[in-house]
């Protein structure tokens, strides 16, 4: 059974003191009724939440819980790097059910804290409660911005070409193979994914208009061309597939916490050591297509992961 709430906070406190990277824009943190906050002169505010939930998200028989604490802040960090930003605060709600061990929940704050302090963020603040079934953990993530140098995803033009960061497809993949029944070992980017902070803010004054791949490159290339009332042609033979992944895993399995953006710059084929690769082009049609080696286009519709859908 995890401790009271009032000896779950000051566990939390006393580990956020013991990692905490300095208090940046923090002024006042864990212990008052609100956090302080004081971003530096002429940035701007990024707000971003994002739910965790057991049996949804991740399942404790299959992720340890440092990954689930890990990839719990990787959604809401890696929303952070899409818009060019650096992380400040983290704010967390935990709901706990009453069965569960409070060794899972100093492991899961592990994993979540390592990955805050290494991208100089710190936990200032949150709730806990009890749960009536599994473990919800709803992730509020605060960054900073220089004013106006934001990267939305309503600034893609006809004549951009479209990029990604890394290789696609390993989430889904390996969410493929569980649901298979297969053992994974429980290490590398999928367990662990790498938020894409210095990259993002490498593309500041490079991209045109970015998003992060949470849920699929198809479903979210699709949010750029509807934002940008646009197009989108991508080449399937370019299209960087991890090594265990298939093409329909990089199109539309979601969990690669990679970057796509658009551009009418030159693109570096490496920021800050993570490998670019084009994959495509706006175009002023509304829609989707993917082109073969042939030059053959066909419409693509999104297939990544949407809440409520009923397709």
């Amino acid at each position: 059974m995890p401790k009271a709430e009032r000896q779950i906070i000051e566990r939390v406190r006393r580990l956020v003191q013991e990692g905490s990277p300095g208090r940046g824009a923090l002024v006042t943190g864990i212990g008052d009724d609100c956090a302080i906050l004081r971003p530096a002169a002429g940035d701007e505010l990024l707000v971003t939440t994002d739910f965790s939930l057991e049996d949804m998200h991740f399942r404790r028989a299959w992720h340890p819980p440092e990954s689930v604490g890990h990839r719990c802040l990787t959604r809401g960090l890696s929303d952070i790097a899409a818009m060019g930003g650096q992380p400040l605060a983290v704010f967390l709600s935990l709901a706990l059910p009453s069965d569960l061990e409070q060794r899972w929940v100093d492991r899961f704050y592990t994993g979540l804290l390592q990955l805050a302090q290494k991208h100089g963020a710190t936990l200032a603040g949150g709730d806990t409660a009890q749960s009536p079934t599994g473990i919800l953990a709803d992730i509020m993530v605060i960054g900073s911005v220089p004013r106006g140098k934001a990267l939305l995803r309503s600034g893609a033009r006809p004549g951009d070409r479209i990029y990604v960061t890394g290789k696609l497809g390993l989430g889904g993949s390996t969410v493929r193979r569980l649901y298979g029944g297969e053992q994974v070992r429980p290490t590398g980017t999928y367990f662990y994914p790498e938020p894409r902070i210095t990259v993002g803010q490498n593309l500041r004054g490079i991209a045109s208009a970015m998003i992060d791949i949470s849920d699929g490159l198809s479903t979210d290339l699709s949010h750029i061309y509807d934002e940008s009332n646009v197009g989108a042609v991508i080449y399937a033979s370019a299209i960087p597939v991890a090594a265990t992944a298939t093409l329909d895993d990089a199109l539309n399995g979601g969990d690669d916490y990679e970057l796509l953006f658009t551009s009418s710059k030159r693109v570096p084929k490496k920021i800050a050591g993570v490998p670019i690769t084009e994959i495509g082009h706006i175009v002023q049609r509304t829609g989707m297509w993917m082109q073969d080696d042939s030059g053959k286009t066909k419409r693509l519709k999104s297939g990544g992961w949407q809440h409520f859908s009923r397709s």
